[in-house]
């Protein structure tokens, strides 16, 4: 395998079309505008369609299209583009038709900026748009899980037929690392499904519009039962030195990355921290903060929002320990700002 020196979100283009992505819909937004021009120079070249479309309902709906056809489609925008898309998502949802879908996460709420964000986690997480449904949330820390998440993105959006979303800081679309190219993925997922042509079967229709209540009601069911399987599948978490943490920080995507130093840190000062850094927000991991939870004394949860994950963390911890935030807005909190964060935790209760 090859080592090379990557963007972030050119890893992430490329992971796509190592994983048979074949078609790219979608409408330029700093920060995420990269993955696009990527895919604007290299799908031509490999027998795939990119289309800029005329504005971000119509890629997403272009994406609904290509996906009911069988092929593997991506989009990606960020955070009032990804707001824009969020009916196609709902659609798509209900037909159960994979896609993955980026989010190279910009401030807000409104119009915002372009600094580094992760205050779209509740609308990744609680699906968004309208009626009960989720999709899967992806958050890569570095440039090799950017290219790595997204061809598992892809396998699961099909296994699940479900729409997969990739959740990550402009930082980190930005951010260039050497990381090893991966192998292309040649075998895939069968689908009888798709609306390819019907020579010999009877015709596929893909159809979001139930109006029988009974109906409606056991497609909802039908959906629920696969987001159960999908719980008990696809958690993923990466632990940093739990075991014995008397303080667990929680934090996902760049800020995961840099609260590990900060563990590191405080460990040096006689703290004893650890980390969680979820790499699923749904489904979210807490079964591995229940089981932290048996011996940890505190956690904190560390975000660049004003305390959106922190939910999730007390609902997975069920009241047996306190848990904490620390956050900022616009601005990713360094190592050292996070260790004095812990340090001073550690000082009020009495542990050092």
């Amino acid at each position: 395998m090859d080592r090379v020196l990557m963007k972030g979100n050119e890893a992430l283009a490329e992971g796509a079309i190592l994983a048979g992505c074949r078609g790219f819909f979608g409408y330029p937004i700093t920060p995420s505008s990269e993955i696009a021009e990527y895919m604007a120079r290299k799908m031509p070249t490999i027998g795939g369609v990119f289309v800029q479309a005329e504005s971000e309902l119509a890629a997403i709906n272009m994406v609904y299209g290509g996906s009911s056809a069988g092929f593997r489609v991506m989009t990606a925008s960020s955070g009032p583009g990804i707001s824009l898309k969020q009916e196609g998502i709902s659609f798509l949802s209900e037909g159960e038709l994979p896609c993955v879908v980026v989010n190279v996460s910009r401030g807000g709420p409104g119009l915002g900026g372009i600094q580094p964000s992760q205050a779209d986690y509740f609308q990744a997480t609680r699906g968004g748009g309208h009626g009960d449904y989720h999709t899967i949330v992806v958050a890569p820390s570095g440039v090799q899980e950017m290219m790595d998440l997204t061809m598992q993105a892809f396998y699961w959006a099909d296994y699940h037929r479900i729409p997969v979303m990739i959740m990550l800081e402009g930082t980190l679309g930005n951010l260039m690392e050497p990381i090893t190219v991966r192998e292309p993925v040649t075998e895939f997922v069968d689908k009888p499904w798709a609306t390819n042509g019907c020579k010999d079967r009877a015709p596929n229709v893909m159809n979001t519009l139930h109006l029988d209540s009974d109906f409606l009601e056991k497609r909802n069911h039908h959906l629920q039962a696969k987001y159960e399987k999908i719980q008990q599948e696809c958690k993923r978490a990466e632990t940093f030195m739990i075991e014995d943490a008397d303080i667990v920080i929680v934090a996902f995507g760049l800020m995961g990355r840099i609260a590990k130093k900060s563990v590191s840190e405080a460990r040096k000062q006689g703290v004893k921290a650890g980390l969680i850094r979820p790499i699923t927000l749904w489904p979210f991991p807490d079964d591995v903060i229940k089981s932290a939870a048996q011996t940890a004394k505190r956690f904190l949860s560390v975000e660049i929002n004003m305390g959106q994950m922190i939910e999730d963390i007390k609902l997975a911890i069920e009241g047996r320990v306190p848990v904490e935030f620390y956050g900022r807005i616009g601005i990713s909190p360094n190592p050292e700002e996070i260790s004095r964060q812990i340090i001073n935790i550690a000082a009020r209760e009495g542990w050092i």
